[in-house]
């Protein structure tokens, strides 16, 4: 944890602080160690404090060497007086963790504490998901245990989905296959999506019956450790029509492309144009309105954001989704989903589980 913290305070000059309150459960974890729900850091540049109530004390000094650990206890002195012996002046909060109210309850407090406080709030945004973006091994070695999780579900299950089998009861028998499997938990709601609700991107797995016939999406994720999967594929109940293997195919082509020719120094947004023209010239531009891929580690959604409007360069370690879909309303839809690791300045991708485009009944 010691160099994670070296590399956000070399980043206070940039960001014009000289401390940095971490308040997001991500940031904190990464930074710390620390698993509680409850806390925050305060970070200088010679001083790293976690600030956590009374039933998270032992196990923050437990799981966060590199800090010290300070209680808060009722009312507001607790912070104050903290902030008041850490010489603290410029402090910098995630904008995008704090709220409206939490931010003005600190203003508040640092105005009417006495003595007298002079510090100043200064926002900031994406200081540590930055640093997040990129995978060092000890991460990538979890992540790929979360892959290999899911990857195994699916190949057990898949096989077993047939024909009047509901979409809630495929979305339990994934979870309890990543459970037994080892998961400490799903990364995010199952998605199972049969016929016509596999047009909606983000169907919320219900008590609708499977046909034969039907394409199926299944987007599926363990977590492990802390770090998240995420895994999608597109499967047929049955013998595919001639739109399924159209569809399929047209989506396979355009995330191998991606695959093959997406390469450090890129732009985000380059990589996702690699995918998109793929399916832009098959005549499918309009029924692929979702981003290429995503970072994936603490969070299922992080950075680097793979969207045509992501300016972000692409670098060796960063772990991110390459998942192109197309979605037809009425009749359903297709995406392919795999995790890939930028090394040596090309993709390898992690995710193992079969592309079947076809179960049998």
């Amino acid at each position: 944890m010691k160099a994670r913290l070296d590399k956000i305070r070399a980043r206070f000059d940039e960001a014009g602080v000289d401390a940095l309150m971490i308040s997001s459960g991500e940031n904190r974890r990464y930074l710390s160690g620390f698993t509680g729900s409850a806390g925050s850091l305060f970070i200088t540049a010679a001083d790293a404090v976690l600030a956590t109530d009374f039933r998270y004390v032992e196990q923050a000094g437990n799981q966060s060497p590199d800090f010290r650990v300070h209680r808060m206890r009722g009312g507001a002195d607790w912070l104050t007086g903290l902030l008041g012996e850490m010489g603290i002046r410029k402090l910098g909060f995630e904008s995008q963790h704090v709220t409206v109210a939490s931010h003005s309850g600190i203003l508040r407090t640092i105005d009417e504490a006495s003595p007298k406080l002079d510090v100043s709030l200064v926002s900031t945004s994406g200081l540590v998901e930055e640093l997040r973006a990129v995978k060092d091994a000890d991460e990538m070695a979890i992540l790929t245990k979360a892959i290999e999780i899911a990857d195994e579900a699916f190949a057990q299950v898949a096989p077993t989905i047939r024909p009047g089998h509901t979409e809630t009861e495929v979305a339990w028998m994934l979870e309890v296959a990543m459970r037994e499997l080892g998961a400490e938990s799903i990364s995010f709601d199952t998605i199972v999506a049969a016929g016509p609700n596999a047009a909606l991107p983000h169907h919320r797995a219900a008590d609708v019956p499977i046909r034969e016939g039907d394409c199926l999406i299944i987007d599926m994720g363990a977590k492990y450790e802390g770090y998240c999967s995420d895994l999608s594929r597109t499967l047929c109940i049955g013998q595919p029509d001639d739109t399924f293997r159209k569809v399929y195919d047209t989506v396979l082509g355009a995330q191998l492309t991606a695959i093959a020719t997406v390469e450090k120094g890129m732009t985000a947004g380059d990589a996702d144009g690699l995918a998109r023209a793929v399916i832009e010239e098959a005549g499918y531009g309009d029924n692929f309105g979702h981003s290429l891929g995503h970072g994936v580690g603490l969070a299922v959604h992080e950075m680097p954001g793979v969207g045509p409007s992501s300016t972000m360069v692409l670098e060796d370690n960063m772990a991110f989704t390459i998942e192109p879909g197309i979605y037809l309303t009425g009749w359903g839809g297709v995406r392919i989903e795999d995790i890939v690791v930028l090394e040596n300045g090309k993709a390898r991708v992690i995710s193992k589980a079969p592309k079947m485009d076809k179960i049998g009944v």
